[in-house]
């Protein structure tokens, strides 16, 4: 049975997600480096990860199989963990594939550089309710395509 596996480093759909993954009867593991304030629910379990830099990562791309789907807005998670056969969905609703996480690792780092050049500030635009749309969106997709696979 497919889970979801959600890096709770600033994830913005959370409780989205727990109803979702409620109605399909999924398992949830969010992976945090602090106690995070939970739903009562036995489909819904926290995994509290040391405090050192990347713990929550390195547990979630240990720990992942295939069919799962990782919930991250972590371009160089997303690619440890497409390799095993997991899904990558970002709170945006952009999915990462085989296809796309070469580009998307690309485009990481030349912003990266162009932010350490000065050429260019700031970062991600606030997240709107489109953004959230189009995650509910992509998720119940991502779902419905592991369920046909599984």
């Amino acid at each position: 049975m497919a889970r979801i596996v959600i890096d709770a480093d600033a994830c913005p759909v959370k409780d989205e997600t727990y109803r979702v993954a409620k109605r399909h009867a999924l398992l949830v593991i969010v992976v945090a480096n602090t106690w995070l304030r939970m739903p009562d629910d036995p489909q819904v379990r926290l995994e509290v990860v040391s405090g050192d830099f990347d713990a929550a990562d390195n547990w979630i791309a240990t720990n992942v199989v295939r069919g799962d789907l990782v919930i991250t807005e972590d371009i160089l998670l997303a690619a440890r963990c497409i390799p095993k056969g997991t899904l990558v969905l970002t709170g945006r609703g952009t999915v990462y594939d085989g296809n796309s996480i070469g580009a998307a690792v690309a485009q990481r780092e030349l912003m990266r550089y162009l932010r350490d050049a000065g050429e260019i500030s700031g970062g991600h635009k606030p997240y709107a309710d489109q953004d959230r749309t189009r995650y509910l969106h992509q998720l119940e997709r991502l779902i419905q395509a592991l369920r046909r696979l599984g």
